[in-house]
């Protein structure tokens, strides 16, 4: 029988600087704030964009340190995202850090069965979930050469209290959720896998939906704070650089309302 060879615990914070991060969905939102605290923390930040290379172009402008680009990372493209992953190995030959920010949902009220198309629900599974699992599979080959690497995923509290946008998008972050799980548990140990789960942000990830109505959703909240994107990238550099010994579990950070 092969002896098990264990690490040693006692690992310390996970240091970022001359690592390499790769961020999708980075040109706005909660992946832009990832991308800026990923690249302050010290690493080399891959700013994954689908169709606003302007965008994108801004947020690696403004990243402190060296070693930034933009690179078009479309989610629901396989063999795209093979040829961005190639030009990553290239450069770079491996990935310490993947955030899998890149997501979308559309407002629909839950008992309007009728408005909840078949094409509209698939577009839910196939963005939010097959999305996330595509982008991994394809930088697995990176994350091992790093030795020791770090996935994590964004999902959403609609994912636990099936109370959000959509009916799809709550059935895509529980399913998710449970990719975290799968993932963690097959990839280990020299991948790790954390989601975070937050509430309503301060975005327009959610076309319709105002300030004011995220505003009325924190205050109705044990913390009572309305939650920026910069909130939820400190949390992305939390669970990368403290969590060491986590992994296939999705941590709420939504202010308390699921309380």
């Amino acid at each position: 029988m092969t002896e098990i060879q264990l690490r040693s615990g006692g690992l310390g914070p996970y240091e970022l600087p001359g690592k390499v991060a790769v961020v999708t969905g980075a040109s706005s939102g909660i992946g832009a704030a990832t991308a800026r605290a990923l690249a302050r923390a010290g690493a080399h930040v891959v700013v994954g964009y689908n169709s606003s290379p302007e965008r994108a172009d801004s947020v690696v402008r403004e990243l402190p340190g060296e070693g930034h680009q933009a690179l078009r990372l479309p989610i629901e493209d396989t063999p795209a995202l093979e040829a961005a992953a190639a030009d990553i190995g290239e450069r770079f030959g491996k990935v310490h850090v993947l955030v899998n920010s890149a997501g979308s949902t559309a407002k629909v009220a839950h008992r309007d069965l009728e408005a909840m198309t078949d094409e509209l629900f698939d577009s839910m599974l196939r963005i939010n979930v097959r999305g996330p699992f595509a982008v991994t599979r394809t930088f697995v080959p990176l994350l091992r050469a790093s030795g020791d690497a770090i996935v994590v995923n964004i999902s959403s509290l609609s994912g636990t209290t099936a109370s959000g946008s959509n009916i799809g998008y709550c059935a895509a972050k529980a399913a998710l959720d449970n990719l975290t799980m799968s993932l963690g548990r097959a990839l280990g140990p020299g991948i790790r896998f954390v989601g975070l789960a937050p509430a309503a942000v301060e975005t327009d990830f959610v076309a319709g939906r105002g300030r004011d109505a995220i505003a009325a959703q924190a205050a109705s909240t044990p913390l009572q704070v309305l939650v920026h994107p910069d909130d939820i990238a400190e949390a992305v550099l939390g669970v990368v650089q403290n969590l060491r010994v986590a992994t296939g579990t999705t941590f709420m950070v939504d202010g308390g309302k699921h309380l």
